[in-house]
């Protein structure tokens, strides 16, 4: 199965979903599907490199603070990323994350996302696909 990433309606918010054949391709393209919330993902260059690295007791919250880091590293560094890396051992999670500085006139940005909150909150293997999810406060 091909990894790919989709928003799914919730409320006033927004839901981010990743599949992939890995844990790790799951959470990259969650990245993705919350970098698609703010622009379009073509118009984001991955030119400089940030690594992100989190720690939780489980899958879920290891997911929840994945995209909450890169919220702040977008937030603090004025950035947008398009390209992710994932490694996760044993509760540990190391991530880069490719972008640029956000060009107002060409990134078009839409929303600003505030975080990852623990509304719909999922990370499932089944049938050969990793699922990572939950829904973004925008």
């Amino acid at each position: 199965m091909a990894a790919r990433w989709e928003h799914f309606e919730h409320q006033a918010d927004i839901g981010v979903r990743g599949m992939g054949p890995t844990r790790e391709s799951a959470f990259e393209q969650v990245a993705l599907a919350l970098t698609a919330v703010v622009a379009e993902l073509p118009a984001v260059r991955p030119r400089e490199l940030v690594t992100v690295r989190c720690t939780a007791p489980d899958d879920e919250l290891l997911l929840c603070d994945w995209l909450n880091a890169l919220v702040y590293e977008m937030a603090v560094r004025g950035m947008l990323f398009s390209r992710y890396s994932v490694t996760i051992e044993n509760g540990h999670l190391e991530g880069l994350a490719w972008g640029e500085p956000v060009d107002r006139a060409r990134h078009r940005p839409a929303v600003e996302v505030k975080g990852a909150t623990l509304t719909a909150l999922r990370v499932a293997h089944a049938a050969g696909e990793w699922l990572a999810q939950c829904v973004l406060d925008v």
